[in-house]
């Protein structure tokens, strides 16, 4: 016999090393270092944002199960509800929302959609999306942003504050196509 079990183990032994090498080796190409899912994300910490592909797809998948269209990203409305958190934790609360410029409509008049139909949810506390999302829809004013018949579209932002009570505050804007006063573009 060529093979004993003595040599056929350092054999499993080098191939295992190999493949584990080959995975660190691989590991290394991967941009983004924390494998944690994007619904499961710690936010409360400076420089990590939501993603807002994964907020969409958890949010179309919802509405799809409540018989409603899904929606996309908008790079605009992701513009506007990053606005919207970074005055709020620049403020240290949600309040900071119901300043004049900072109102949905002087925001969608800003990235010339005055006319659009449009319905926000601010908060702040929730420090994973998965968090946001179920607190979201276990409170019937903010799932009925959620449920907007009329949105096609979504923007989504967090911005931290180390030193606010709730560290993690929450836009988002659920909207219908674009409107310029005119008729859908």
């Amino acid at each position: 016999m060529l093979f004993t079990s003595r040599t056929a183990a350092p054999a499993k032994t080098v191939r295992a090393s190999l493949f584990a090498l080959a995975g660190l080796v691989l590991s290394g190409c991967v941009s983004d270092p924390d494998p944690t899912p994007p619904l499961y994300r710690d936010l409360g910490r400076q420089g990590v944002e939501v993603n807002a592909a994964a907020a969409a797809g958890m949010i179309s998948q919802y509405r799809m199960n409540k018989g409603l269209g899904p929606v996309t990203v908008d790079p605009s409305l992701n513009a506007i509800a990053e606005r919207q958190a970074d005055a709020m934790a620049k403020a240290g609360t949600v309040k900071a929302s119901l300043a004049r410029d900072q109102q949905l409509d002087a925001r969608l008049a800003a990235i010339g959609e005055p006319s659009t139909q449009a319905v926000e949810n601010v908060s702040a506390g929730y420090r994973t999306l998965a968090k946001a999302f179920s607190g979201w829809r276990d409170s019937p004013k903010h799932n009925a942003v959620m449920l907007d018949r009329s949105a096609t579209r979504l923007g989504i932002a967090t911005a931290y504050s180390p030193n606010a009570k709730h560290k993690v505050f929450w836009s988002l804007v659920m909207a219908g196509p674009e409107n310029d006063g005119k008729g859908a573009k």
